[in-house]
């Protein structure tokens, strides 16, 4: 039986796009279960499993890169298409991977398919009108079902080992995949030289990259380690996992401001006080031995982080309508995601995570400066 084709703007169109764009990195968004289930089901050293957290991201940069290239060159559904049965291949081929010597190069080349995916699938979702919106769904989706997924994975892989973590991966891809099948062609629109950003203001288009790098590795650096670093400040893995699966879940409203304000308000007011307040959460986390503290960070991360990097994505996106500008949003997000646990598994030693607290509230006031510019120009030519 042959599905029906959507409404190329319509909501549920939106939707299957989120879910297609979010196939290629979905394991970001578990992350936190991938390294602890790493470190205790395979015996990986915490470096090692942030190492392969890292090199993940960091092909997916790759990916994301070499689409930029390509979104204009080759059919994007065809392409989706060999890129999601890849990555079931490959997430079939980790289950049974024991080593750190294996694994990394093996999901390096998982993320570079991924990014790839995702890539294909930004420049595809800058050609749908309102890419704020879109891209509110896009997080929607991610923060919604990577609740679940930190919430009932970490409790899983001491049971069944990394099978549990890479087989709910594998059922994202094949679900996507039938979704695939359901969405337009999306054609390249010729130029309209009334709506296109002049050549002349890269400048902007460099801080929003910038921005979008700096805002995913502050967050990833912590993100990726939030279960020890909750174990480390003496609380229970019974509380950290549904404090993590409910701010995801609650992060839905930050996705969900996204797809009811759009540009009603702007860019730059909604942008500062999001990052603002990820600033103030993330310096909460020296407090994380109280169990509230950690709680309500957890939880004010989520909200913003999704907010926040929907308005950051749909500013690079509105540079052009072809959508390489919105593939190189994702090539500075990908490469920010893999340079924050990169960083993270650095500079962690067993005096605790102090250190890397301060420094990811650093590269969040760095953001919130660079996004400035290019939110307060696209601002004022609305």
């Amino acid at each position: 039986m042959k599905l029906p084709i959507l409404a190329p703007d319509g909501t549920a169109a939106r939707v299957m796009l989120a879910f297609l764009a979010t196939a290629g990195l979905f394991y970001v968004n578990i992350m936190p279960a991938i390294v602890s289930g790493l470190i205790d089901s395979l015996n990986f050293s915490r470096a090692d499993a942030g190492l392969v957290a890292s090199l993940n991201i960091y092909g997916a940069a790759v990916g994301a890169f070499v689409a930029v290239f390509l979104v204009t060159r080759v059919p994007w559904r065809p392409a989706a298409a060999v890129l999601l049965v890849a990555l079931m291949l490959l997430d079939g081929l980790s289950i049974i991977v024991t080593t750190p010597e294996v694994m990394l190069p093996l999901r390096a080349l998982h993320g570079g398919v991924g990014g790839l995916l995702v890539g294909i699938s930004f420049a595809v979702i800058a050609r749908v009108s309102q890419v704020h919106k879109t891209f509110g769904y896009l997080l929607f989706v991610q923060f919604g079902l990577g609740g679940f997924g930190v919430m009932l994975l970490p409790p899983l892989a001491p049971l069944y080992g990394t099978a549990a973590l890479f087989l709910s991966l594998i059922a994202f891809s094949a679900v996507s995949l039938v979704m695939l099948s359901m969405l337009g062609d999306y054609p390249i629109e010729k130029p309209d030289p009334d709506k296109m950003v002049a050549p002349i203001q890269s400048r902007p288009l460099a801080s929003a990259l910038l921005a979008v790098f700096l805002f995913q590795a502050a967050n990833m650096g912590l993100y990726a380690y939030i279960i020890d670093l909750g174990q480390q400040a003496g609380l229970d893995i019974k509380f950290i996992s549904p404090t993590l699966g409910i701010s995801a879940w609650i992060g839905l409203l930050g996705s969900g401001l996204v797809i009811v304000f759009s540009t009603r308000f702007g860019r730059t007011l909604p942008l500062v006080f999001a990052i603002g307040l990820t600033t103030l959460a993330t310096f909460a986390l020296h407090f994380s031995q109280m169990a509230a503290i950690f709680w309500l960070a957890n939880v004010l991360v989520g909200v913003t982080w999704a907010f926040s990097i929907a308005y950051l994505l749909g500013i690079c996106a509105e540079f052009d309508k072809a959508g390489k500008m919105a593939a190189l949003g994702g090539f500075a997000s990908k490469t920010g995601l893999a340079s924050g646990p990169f960083v993270a598994a650095m500079i962690l030693s067993d005096e605790g995570y102090g250190q890397l607290i301060n420094i990811a509230v650093v590269a969040l006031v760095l953001c919130l400066l660079a996004c400035l510019f290019p939110a307060r120009l696209l601002d004022k030519q609305s």
